[in-house]
């Protein structure tokens, strides 16, 4: 949609304001909202102009003005808002020099493509993440200096077979069994169709949607694949949407991988495929039906995956996920159909233009237009330097003798841990100045003050169980 487009479409559906949407540095959508007849076509080029100082990550109160680009092509009629509201994402940009700003999320996606295009090895990166999440019917937590708690709850929760209330059914779904039974069991199905409903609406591509393993309202719906840049924004959207259906039902959405302890938690597996001139480039006749290419980029992203992960599983709760057990993925080796490896070459359909590779490790909670372009590169760089990958593994990784596990490497253990990794291996991302040293560093930064050290000086609840009586 060109910015005429955009006003016209304005003028025609009687849009009465418009909100200018952003990405903040850590991955938490922001807005602000214009009467529509403050948008014209110079508005795509000039922006307006807000307070940078104040959002997460970023500007220093001496240098705070910022500019809010909207950006045509994304702009959708929001569904929830009371009055006729036109949505736009926006880019971040200097009102000096007028540059993209370089901490700027989506700058920096494209960026990411633009240099994979310089590379002249593909002109397209798809993505298709797979977003889980909680439904949950009501939620409470609270740290103060002297307690913390939480609390969640779900009717089909296992927690709750023994409730004593007329309106318990009996049909909570037991730990790791709810992929996927059907309805009374699965509550949550009309709800997610209706999701699925205004994401289609909106002309968001889906392509189904369902219950997920663990009990207490986990959910899934996949998105077909699109460009880097689209899928992030689509990510954000989706979002934005579940969230909000879920409450006007009186029910809470979180993103969170690991809200429930001893089942599974929430990931994001991350699909990956590079094309060429409308042609797939991972098909071919190496193992699992991959090209030296596809294998190459498997390569890559295992080699820097301890560092990528800082990206990509950025939340100190993220690593409550990526524990043995609970099929997550954290053994950094790949497999075709074994999905308790790192990356999983899918099996599904014996079509070159099928072919991709799917990190399975990623989570919800992170940013997409970092995930993706942190993704991108590592692949970019396997397939440069020709990091083969070695040899894949087949067998049930939970299920290896000592030696052979103490083989192969495994994603870190917390965040702090891949925060220093990246802080090693970080070379990567800064080809073609997609992330620059700025972005990286003070992403580090960020998240051991506010993050790492923020959940290190807080005594734990578990922590009472354990020694309280000591």
């Amino acid at each position: 949609m060109t910015p005429k487009q955009v006003l016209q479409l304005i003028k025609n559906k009687g849009i009465e304001f418009v909100d200018c949407r952003f990405m903040d540095f850590p991955g938490l959508w922001q807005h602000t909202t214009y009467p529509s007849s403050e948008l014209t076509e110079q508005s795509f080029v000039d922006g307006f102009g807000f307070d940078g100082s104040s959002i997460r990550g970023w500007q220093a109160i001496n240098e705070s003005d910022m500019l809010l680009v909207p950006s045509s092509e994304t702009a959708k009629i929001d569904p929830f808002l009371q009055h006729p509201t036109l949505s736009l994402i926006c880019d971040i940009k200097d009102p000096i020099t007028k540059k993209e700003y370089s901490r700027d999320p989506r700058s920096i996606a494209r960026k990411a493509v633009d240099y994979l295009r310089e590379t002249k090895i593909a002109d397209t990166a798809y993505f298709g993440p797979e977003l889980e999440f909680f439904i949950f019917d009501n939620v409470w937590y609270d740290q103060s200096v002297n307690q913390a708690s939480y609390r969640v709850d779900s009717q089909e929760g296992v927690w709750n077979r023994g409730k004593q209330d007329p309106t318990n059914l009996g049909y909570q779904i037991r730990l790791k069994e709810g992929y996927f039974p059907c309805a009374p069991m699965d509550t949550g199905v009309n709800i997610r169709s209706e999701m699925v409903d205004v994401m289609l609406q909106l002309g968001i591509p889906v392509e189904c949607h369902h219950h997920e393993v663990a009990t207490g309202g986990q959910a899934e719906i996949d998105l077909r694949f699109q460009e880097l840049v689209h899928m992030a924004d689509t990510c954000m959207y989706y979002k934005y949407i579940v969230k909000n259906v879920a409450a006007r039902h009186g029910k809470v959405v979180t993103f969170m991988p690991k809200p429930l302890f001893q089942d599974n938690g929430s990931g994001m597996h991350t699909h990956l495929s590079l094309w060429k001139g409308g042609k797939p480039l991972m098909a071919g006749k190496k193992y699992a039906g991959m090209s030296e290419l596809g294998l190459y980029a498997i390569g890559g992203i295992l080699k820097h995956a301890r560092s990528l992960i800082a990206f990509t599983n950025p939340t100190t709760n993220s690593f409550k996920r990526l524990v043995p057990g609970f099929e997550a993925p954290v053994n950094l080796v790949y497999s075709s159909r074994n999905r308790s490896a790192a990356i999983r070459i899918p099996m599904y359909q014996d079509n070159p233009k099928t072919k991709r590779l799917e990190f399975r490790c990623p989570d919800a909670s992170c940013n997409p237009y970092l995930a993706f372009s942190a993704m991108l590169m590592a692949a970019l760089d396997g397939i440069q330097n020709k990091i083969h990958p070695g040899d894949p593994l087949d067998k049930d990784l939970y299920d290896l003798e000592p030696h052979e596990y103490e083989a192969i490497g495994s994603a870190p253990v917390d965040l702090a841990s891949a925060l220093d990794e990246l802080e090693q291996d970080h070379k990567y991302l800064l080809k073609g100045n997609v992330f620059t040293d700025d972005v990286i560093h003070y992403w580090i930064k960020y998240k051991r003050d506010n993050e790492v050290a923020a959940l290190r000086t807080r005594p734990h609840p578990y922590e009472f169980c354990m020694y309280f009586d000591i």
